[in-house]
């Protein structure tokens, strides 16, 4: 039987190269058919439409941008949908918001289909490495059955619970991300403002216990403004909007959050969505140049 992987972006593309190279019979589909050129290549089939995918495997993922992609995708709506999700587990990788997943859930369950939540925890570099880390949530036979096949893209799988609680552990994941990586820009960008040796700033930050993968990916594209994307910024302000939309249902304070939200805003508003998340540098340097300028009309 083979298995199916449709959206083949950032994240996806990788994701679903390391189930090919692994030897998964795979059969792949994505909105934009070059992205598929390097999957054909490792010796996955394409198929020519979502329904190719359907109507060769019987667990289907889907790494998709957005809720609206998702729905598209397995014709949510329509006649087509039964079609897709009857006799399949649907094993959904992205990140939508949790009510979202468990409305999809009782749909695709009420036609005779299987639910897997799948989200992931890692950008491109972790994705290319087969080191991502996965949570999963959803019925424990369907969860048994996807489980195995994240071997080739996770280096590790943590069983949440039911729906949707991988998706609540992955806003979690990324709340944490989102400011840790806000926070170690802001240092940055206090360090080069008082004429710090920049290198000696980052060496100094992991010789010591602030040390992390993350700092040890990030801090290096600060020094040398390097903002190809590993997580981009227009995402992170999508998680962000998840996550603090999540956080005002439960009635949580999440004030941490909040600032980056904002900070994040402005830096997709200033032209830099397509970047990587460390450009909320670009954001916090506008908003110091015209501080500066205020001040400075100040003392005219």
């Amino acid at each position: 039987m083979y298995v199916g992987f449709i959206g083949l972006g950032v994240m996806g593309q990788p994701m679903a190269l390391n189930l090919a190279r692994a030897g998964t019979p795979l059969v792949v589909w994505n909105r934009t058919p070059e992205r598929c050129a390097p999957l054909r290549a490792a010796g996955a089939e394409v198929a020519a439409s979502a329904d190719g995918v359907f109507e060769r495997a019987g667990v289907v993922f889907l790494m998709l941008a957005d809720e609206s992609a998702i729905d598209a995708v397995l014709g949510r709506g329509t006649p087509d949908f039964a079609a897709r999700a009857a006799g399949h587990v649907v094993v959904h990788m992205g990140t939508t918001s949790p009510e979202y997943s468990a409305a999809l859930r009782d749909e695709i369950r009420s036609v005779g289909g299987r639910y897997v939540e799948a989200p992931v925890s890692g950008s491109r570099i972790p994705a290319e490495q087969g080191q991502l880390v996965a949570m999963l949530a959803g019925e424990e036979e369907a969860v048994r059955a996807v489980r195995p096949l994240l071997a080739p893209m996770c280096r590790e799988a943590f069983v949440c619970g039911p729906v949707p609680d991988a998706l609540l552990m992955k806003l979690s994941v990324n709340l944490f991300l989102i400011t840790q990586v806000t926070g170690l820009t802001e240092a940055f960008h206090f360090a080069d403002r008082h004429g710090l040796d920049r290198r000696l700033f980052l060496d100094v930050l992991d010789a010591g216990p602030m040390a992390s993968a993350v700092s040890r990916m990030k801090a290096p594209k600060l020094l040398t403004r390097d903002f190809t994307v590993q997580a981009g910024a227009v995402d992170v302000l999508k998680n962000n909007r998840l996550i603090a939309e999540a956080a005002r249902r439960a009635g949580l304070a999440s004030p941490l959050l909040d600032i980056c939200h904002a900070l994040f805003g402005e830096t997709v508003a200033h032209g830099y969505g397509h970047e990587d998340m460390i450009a909320v540098l670009h954001a916090l340097e506008i908003r110091t140049r015209t501080q500066t300028a205020v001040a400075t009309e100040g003392r005219a």
